[in-house]
């Protein structure tokens, strides 16, 4: 193994550890071994695209998508696998507010690409990291967060 690529790896989950914690644990809102096998997950991804990351974005961005793609994968793969029970399922470590779950929930039912732009800016990622993100155009992101605002207020009114 190379030594170098090893230090520049463990600097680059270590500056952004928080961030892939975050990622893993907000696509991942079920038991705590599964955001610990997510995380896993993604430091492999990380690891093996190391030497395809692009300068046309941050560090930051370049892991945020790398992250939200392998747990977007993550998810799709686990759909045909058995569920558990209402029983089964963890509560929830978030805010017992009927609000935030009615939002979490409206969130869930966008489609990947939509949940994946609400993410990162909610996350607080401006447009133009989003669009390195997402490999859409600023234009594009500024587009899609207003109409998937809109169609979110519409569904949240329409619940309430």
């Amino acid at each position: 193994m190379n030594n170098d690529r090893e230090k520049a790896f463990d600097e680059l989950v270590w500056r952004h550890r928080d961030l892939i914690w975050h990622i893993c644990s907000d696509y991942s809102l079920s038991a705590a071994w599964e955001v610990e096998d997510a995380v896993q997950e993604v430091l492999c991804m990380l690891w093996r695209d190391m030497g395809q990351y692009s300068t046309f974005s941050s560090e930051r961005t370049w892991v945020y998508r790398v992250a939200t793609n392998t747990m977007i994968d993550l998810k799709r793969r686990a759909v045909n696998k058995p569920h558990l029970s209402q029983d089964e399922i963890p509560e929830s470590p978030c805010p017992e507010d009927e609000n935030y779950h009615l939002l979490l929930q409206l969130i869930d039912n966008l489609d990947d690409e939509e949940k994946q732009i609400v993410r990162a800016h909610l996350d607080g990622f401006a447009a133009g990291e989003i669009a390195g993100i997402t490999g859409l155009s600023v234009a594009t992101i500024g587009r899609r967060l207003h109409a998937i605002r809109q169609q979110l207020r519409e569904e949240y009114n329409k619940q309430k």
